[in-house]
């Protein structure tokens, strides 16, 4: 008799847990009505939509782990980097629209929720706009492939060498050692020239200008001269000068080289132009600047 009150009393404890749980998962977390007349429409949210909602969430990340991990498994190294930004950012999509069906599903009106929260998105909206064109910017960079790491690349009139390509940045290195970081939209917005698309080798020249009279075929034979003794200039291409105009105070050459390394063009044309000083000193060939001849007319005197 006793066991069969306890069993009872079991029963009658178990009842109250599960209709406590119960009680607990239908407990009404937000409940209001949104609009007005015939546009008028119920929100409610439950405890077991939140806890659906959690699951499915949950559920949806180690799929798209496993996606992520299957796709990539014989991907190449750059190719996986460039798969995972852009995935990073799809996964937040893919997240939203999975929210959406299960709130859908479970009857909850999303045009209720959306209609509720319209000012908010389009606030939202207009904050993000300079964000998501930064992040569909990246998408265009990873896809099209115009910039790699390592590139060096001028855009608005900056200079840098990438080291690490973005969502939404891009990260560049200065010639001075800075970090440049440069929004992705304005890929879109600026011409963007890369020195290195073609390849690490670039043309440089240094232009320089001598006095009338000089012998310029001396004057070409020692920026010759210059350029093939330097140790970045790479001797195929042969270096080159041109006689580019008669100015105005000057004969203007420019000497056209070869160089391996053109983020470090600086210092292997600064070399030059002080090695073009000394052997013009040496052969007596002047480098002008401007003169101009001023004649006073003074008046008659009557």
């Amino acid at each position: 008799m006793i066991q069969d009150l306890e069993k009872i009393e079991d029963a009658i404890t178990e009842s109250s847990i599960w209709e406590n749980f119960i009680e607990f998962l239908e407990f009404k977390i937000i409940d209001f009505t949104a609009g007005t007349g015939a546009d008028e429409h119920d929100i409610v949210l439950k405890v077991k939509y939140v806890l659906l909602v959690a699951l499915v969430m949950i559920a949806t990340t180690f799929l798209l782990r496993w996606v992520k991990k299957l796709v990539t498994r014989k991907m190449p190294g750059e190719d996986k980097v460039k798969f995972n930004t852009v995935f990073s950012f799809a996964r937040w999509i893919i997240y939203v629209i999975v929210m959406l069906i299960v709130f859908d599903s479970i009857g909850i009106n999303v045009t209720a929720i959306f209609a509720a929260s319209a000012a908010l998105l389009i606030g939202i909206g207009l904050a993000l706009q300079t964000l998501f064109q930064d992040i569909i910017s990246g998408i265009f960079i990873l896809i099209d492939q115009s910039v790699h790491v390592g590139d060096i690349i001028e855009i608005d009139g900056k200079i840098g060498r990438v080291e690490e390509i973005k969502l939404r940045t891009t990260r560049a290195v200065t010639i001075d050692n800075k970090v440049l970081v440069i929004p992705n939209h304005l890929y879109l917005e600026n011409s963007l020239f890369n020195w290195t698309q073609n390849g690490n080798l670039t043309r440089e020249s240094v232009e320089v200008g001598v006095a009338y009279g000089s012998d310029v075929q001396l004057v070409k034979k020692l920026l010759i001269q210059a350029a093939s003794t330097n140790p970045n200039v790479l001797s195929s291409p042969e270096p080159v000068v041109l006689f580019t105009d008669f100015g105005d105070s000057s004969l203007n050459f420019k000497l056209v080289f070869t160089i391996g390394d053109s983020f470090q063009a600086q210092f292997p044309k600064s070399e030059m132009r002080f090695e073009i000083d000394r052997l013009f000193r040496e052969n007596n060939i002047s480098i002008p600047f401007p003169q101009r001849d001023i004649h006073i007319i003074q008046p008659k005197k009557a």
